[in-house]
């Protein structure tokens, strides 16, 4: 009997790992005829995984969805080559819950903005990215922590982390609930800015149980680079939509 090669495919019809290349559950069928597929093969299952994640984190797609390491993974680290290693280690799913990479910005601000999420739940990576023709950086770190929050599809704990201090010390040292309550006046007469998106992101926090984590921005922790760049490729679309929540989305 020969040796089981495992098959990565990030790109085809439907990616993910294979132990089998012909046949109507191979790896053919998913990438024979697909353009741009992208595969490889390999010896063992850890070596297959971590590739499949270290190409995925490099597409440009708005959304992807992609297996992650599989049940026993302290296997699959022990197995994966050592350049992923090198990466700042990426942190444990909280217990039964989700982790929410998310980053925003804009080319001026306020100017084209476009937003970042990567999101891990459950075994399995998503990427997603917006954006609008006019913004502000703040709004974009905003929108970015809304979009992962949305995306989850059920109540479960979360592990939310941006680069963005507006963004976390809003929610951790309880600014934003503040605001709320003092019907979204940061003083007796200065409005608190972007109040519809606090408003939403508490919202969710109320339907999750959520927690916030600054992550220094630039410093080579893999996903936060990967959010980085989905938000700066959607600042670039020449095709971005109105932020009607931005009271300048129509100025010039």
């Amino acid at each position: 009997m020969g040796k089981i090669k495992f098959y990565a495919v990030v790109r085809g019809r439907k990616p993910g790992i294979y132990t089998e290349w012909f046949g109507s559950r191979g790896a053919e069928v998913q990438i024979k005829g697909f353009a741009g597929a992208v595969y490889k093969s390999f010896s063992s299952k850890g070596e297959a995984e971590a590739w499949a994640l270290e190409r995925s984190a490099g597409t440009a797609a708005r959304e992807q969805t992609i297996p992650l390491f599989p049940a026993d993974k302290e296997a699959a680290r022990e197995k994966a080559p050592k350049r992923i290693r090198e990466d700042p280690p990426a942190p444990l799913d909280p217990a039964g819950g989700a982790v929410i990479y998310s980053d925003g910005g804009c080319s001026k601000n306020p100017g084209p903005g476009g937003y970042g999420v990567v999101l891990l739940n459950g075994g399995v990576r998503k990427e997603l990215s917006g954006g609008f023709a006019r913004t502000t950086n703040n709004r974009m770190e905003l929108t970015a922590c809304i979009k992962g929050l949305e995306a989850l599809e059920q109540k479960c704990p979360v592990v939310v982390y941006s680069d963005s201090q507006y963004v976390v010390n809003g929610i951790t040292k309880g600014w934003a609930r503040r605001w709320k309550s003092n019907n979204w006046m940061r003083t007796g007469d200065e409005p608190a800015e972007n109040s519809d998106l606090w408003s939403r992101l508490l919202e969710l926090c109320d339907e999750h149980e959520v927690r916030f984590q600054w992550v220094r921005g630039h410093n080579g922790n893999r996903e936060n680079e990967r959010c980085d760049t989905l938000a700066v490729e959607m600042t670039r679309q020449g095709d971005l939509p109105p932020d009607h929540g931005y009271k300048g989305a129509a100025a010039r």
